[in-house]
């Protein structure tokens, strides 16, 4: 709570009109905030044009702000969806409200994501021409080089951009040297076969090499191949990131679902009881399990 009474003081942001904060736990989250904030996800998600977007996301901001003129904005949920739809605008008037009303939603329940949060005031501060504070931000430069945008470090702790779920500075710049190395996505570009994409991993120096191998991104490939109905190559990069990554309990249980999906039952139970093993709070092994057993 310091942090988010911190964060208020520290960025002067505007004041909005939130009334009936006492009935919090009495009305449902509004409804139409949740379609608003749908409908600006597949925005983005269909990529498209610019223009259109930006006028959609005037349109969307237009009618958030009735809403909030209306105090039909009055759950942690819906102060969390109006601060995503004012984080997409284009200016610090916008960002300063999305703050406010993002830290209203924590204030409202503890649980939301701190991470939005910690993003969407590092956007403020860069909108007015200051350094950001977490580390949030990057920039992609015209040379395809990937760069932290400008950060003052001395503002908060490692421990507190911690809390808010942010990479520690050690972590950021490890983030930025796996941010610019090559996706092994680049190599099926160039024609290469999931075999050969395995085999140029292994044969390489894993710890610096220049091929981005984090956890998450191998991952995502797989999922991608898997997607496409390209199960037997999708097991091959799963089984390749419990290489990578034998401690990560995730990859087993991803592992595990392609494993089931293509019917090896056995192979399957024993990388859910290793995912349940490393991480014991994972539910989805369990409930699998239970299952399967």
């Amino acid at each position: 709570m310091r942090r988010i009474i911190l964060l208020a003081s520290m960025f002067g942001i505007i004041s909005c009109n939130f009334k009936n904060d006492k009935v919090q736990k009495e009305v449902v989250d509004n409804q139409e905030l949740i379609e608003i904030f749908k409908s600006d996800q597949e925005d983005r998600m269909q990529h498209l044009d610019r223009s259109i977007r930006q006028k959609n996301d005037s349109l969307r901001e237009a009618r958030v702000y009735e809403l909030l003129d209306s105090n039909k904005v009055r759950t942690s949920i819906d102060y969390q969806n109006a601060a995503l739809i004012f984080h997409h605008g284009e200016d610090s008037v916008t960002y300063a409200l999305a703050v406010k009303l993002m830290t209203k939603s924590i204030e409202l329940d503890s649980t939301r994501n701190k991470w939005l949060l910690a993003a969407i005031s590092d956007r403020y501060l860069l909108s007015i021409n200051k350094a950001q504070i977490y580390g949030t931000q990057y920039t992609r430069l015209d040379n395809n080089v990937v760069v932290r945008e400008e950060l003052d470090s001395t503002k908060i702790t490692d421990a507190e951009r911690i809390e808010y779920g942010v990479e520690t500075l050690a972590e950021q710049r490890e983030k930025l040297k796996n941010l610019n190395r090559k996706k092994l996505t680049e190599l099926v570009d160039e024609g290469k076969s999931i075999d050969e994409i395995i085999r140029i991993v292994k044969q390489g120096d894993v710890t610096n090499s220049e091929y981005d191998l984090r956890e998450n991104w191998i991952n995502n490939f797989a999922y991608q191949l898997k997607n496409q109905g390209e199960k037997e190559d999708a097991l091959k990069l799963f089984k390749l990131n419990t290489e990578l990554h034998p401690n990560a309990y995730n990859t087993f249980d991803s592992y595990g679902e392609c494993l089931l999906d293509l019917g090896d039952k056995e192979l399957a139970i024993k990388a859910y009881e290793k995912s349940l093993e490393l991480n014991p709070n994972n539910k989805n092994a369990e409930e699998v399990l239970t299952g399967l057993k």
